[in-house]
């Protein structure tokens, strides 16, 4: 048993582990064993601690024999992105220009809720520069590589923990999403990535590229992902954004079904050119929605320029990020950040106000759309995974730092801060995964985790994990 351990869902680790039929220290070691086999070729950890995990996983092995489990995830394999604060490992940030020399002794509130609850931290998985790009890689890293096809990229900036999810290099991963950063790797990796709703998981400190940017579950399964959503939503005071913190399980009702629910269908967003072998799998996959009862029809909000209202944030973000850096340390920075941060500075002060208000537009443009159709479904990804260590695929030229180009599908949602998941539905002939999105209204994070549940059950995506060495 214990070596398939890896491939197990943290909701049937616990299970095994109520029945004493495995242990957190086999878990553990599974984990870590995928991580020594894997990482080297794949890149999805730039931290690993396997003392600190096993010492870890042998306290949490004492209490299952005891009957007395400390938390809701406790012994739990689970790796961080190394853009939250660990306690006791750097967080560099994927960025040559963070002095990993200096005390490392607070936990973001996501870590912090999962030290809480007993889950066992193996290490940090790896982010383009300050997560500012949907593909990973840095200078300081180097190339993170999508575990179907290792010569493409598995995209970002939550690149290294879906690789380690998809990998069975942990079963839980918290990513983070400023415009696609959960979803566009779990659409290019195969596995089950959700933004939810902004200030649903409490941050700190908070992104310096502004409200955008959410703290999300990454996992192989929907269930696990409510599991998860659970233990990192609860309340943690040093973030002024959060929301009312919601006491109730998100699994409660995860299987309630979708019958009779009114989705909208939207094969693409403001005439995104979607690959045809993409749009095909999606179309097939939303199918399934009719048949589970749902009304299906297609119809698709408009954004108007909603491009422009992104880079308005984003760059302007970007250049918070690079301003924050010493001046003599900034020849060490991405270039692309270090351009799309230059590019920020032609924008007026009246240019960014124009673009909150154009994003409380876009907000209530959303609102009533989600009054007639609960949930919307959209490709995650118009593209599959191209070549790792690029930008944007070749066709799409010199993007000039503007990776959005190619990721039309996932930003907006972040500009609406609604909840938003990607869900496998296929795959491509060449064998590279392709990803269904699905989109809820603001707060109604229940309702997105209940829609993936119900085509999850329908379309079970699991055994092809197995295709991965």
């Amino acid at each position: 048993m214990s070596t398939k351990l890896h491939d197990l869902s943290a909701t049937n680790l616990l299970r095994l582990y109520r029945a004493k039929r495995a242990s957190p220290v086999e878990a553990t070691q599974a984990c870590l064993s995928r991580i020594e086999a894997l990482n080297e070729k794949l890149n999805a950890f730039c931290v690993v601690d396997a003392d600190r995990a096993l010492r870890a996983a042998r306290e949490s092995e004492g209490r299952w024999m005891r009957g007395t489990p400390a938390g809701s995830l406790d012994g739990v394999p689970v790796s961080i992105k190394d853009l939250l604060l660990t306690s006791g490992w750097p967080t560099l940030r994927g960025s040559r220009t963070v002095d990993a020399d200096q005390t490392w002794n607070e936990d973001a509130p996501a870590v912090a809720r999962l030290r809480e609850h007993r889950a066992i931290l193996l290490g940090k998985t790896t982010t383009p520069e300050f997560g500012w790009k949907a593909v990973t890689d840095s200078a300081l890293t180097g190339i993170t590589r999508n575990p179907w096809s290792p010569g493409k990229t598995p995209g970002g900036s939550s690149g290294g923990a879906a690789v380690a999810v998809a990998t069975g290099m942990g079963a839980l991963a918290v990513g983070t999403d400023g415009g696609g950063s959960i979803r566009i790797p779990a659409g290019f990796t195969g596995i089950f990535g959700l933004k939810p709703s902004f200030g649903r998981v409490p941050a700190w400190p908070s992104s310096l590229f502004g409200t955008v940017s959410h703290v999300g579950p990454m996992t192989r399964t929907v269930e696990d992902a409510a599991l998860m959503l659970d233990v990192i939503s609860r309340p943690d005071a040093r973030d002024w954004f959060a929301l009312p913190y919601d006491e109730r399980d998100y699994r409660d009702g995860l299987n309630d079904g979708i019958d009779g629910l009114p989705i909208a269908f939207a094969p693409t967003l403001g005439g995104a050119s979607v690959d045809p072998e993409v749009a095909e799998i999606v179309a097939r996959a939303v199918t399934t929605f009719g048949e589970l009862g749902a009304h299906v029809v297609e119809a698709a909000p408009d954004l108007g320029d909603v491009a422009r209202i992104e880079r308005m944030h984003w760059w302007t973000g970007a250049a918070r990020v690079v301003g924050s850096i010493a001046p003599e340390l900034r020849e060490r920075v991405d270039p692309g950040l270090l351009r799309i941060a230059e590019k920020a500075s032609a924008f007026t002060l009246s240019d960014y106000l124009g673009a909150v208000e154009a994003r409380a537009t876009l907000g209530a443009t959303l609102s009533q759309f989600h009054a007639r159709y609960p949930v919307l479904l959209t490709p995650t990804l118009p593209i599959p995974a191209f070549d790792a260590g690029r930008l944007a695929p070749p066709d799409y030229g010199d993007v000039d730092g503007d990776w959005t180009v190619w990721a039309p599908f996932s930003y907006p949602f972040n500009l609406t801060q609604q909840p938003a998941a990607s869900v496998p539905c296929g795959f491509t002939r060449d064998g590279l995964p392709v990803g269904l999105q699905i989109v809820g209204p603001m707060h109604e994070d229940r309702l997105v985790l209940r829609a993936a549940r119900a085509f999850e059950t329908a379309r079970p995506w699991h055994a092809s994990y197995a295709r991965i060495a």
